[in-house]
Formats: structure tokens, C-alpha cells, sequence
């Protein structure tokens, strides 16, 4: 059986997409993150320029994008 999703509410620290009663500083969860993160392969250098050209776009309002 699949854990029931659940939403964010106002004031809530859960997050979309995790089960039901498991908070945003789960110790558990960020463990598995650093493991899954430490077992992925190095990013080639035009990865990590095509990610630092990506995040120093200055943000556009979306009615300026159109």
C-alpha cells in the first residue's frame, strides 16, 4: 500500500508529496538526502556552468516574460 500525500497548510512545516506526519526537519528524510547526493556522479564543468548560468538569471516577472 502507498502512505496518503498530503498538502500544505498555512503555518504547516510539511512538505507536497510526503506522506502524512512527516515534518520538513525529519532527520531521517535529509539523512537519505545526503546519502542519494553523495552517491550520484560528479556534475561535468558544463553542468555546473549550464546550473550557474541558470541561477544567476535575474528574476523576471511573468508578465515581463510574455
Amino acid at each position: 500500500m502507498t502512505d496518503k500525500q498530503n498538502a500544505v497548510v498555512a503555518g504547516d512545516l510539511t512538505v507536497p508529496g510526503r506522506p502524512v506526519g512527516v515534518t520538513h526537519g525529519d532527520a531521517a528524510y535529509w539523512a537519505r538526502v545526503r546519502r542519494v547526493v553523495a552517491s550520484a556522479p560528479p556534475l561535468s564543468d558544463y553542468q555546473r556552468a549550464t546550473i550557474r548560468a541558470a541561477l544567476s538569471q535575474p528574476a523576471t516577472p511573468k508578465e515581463k516574460a510574455a
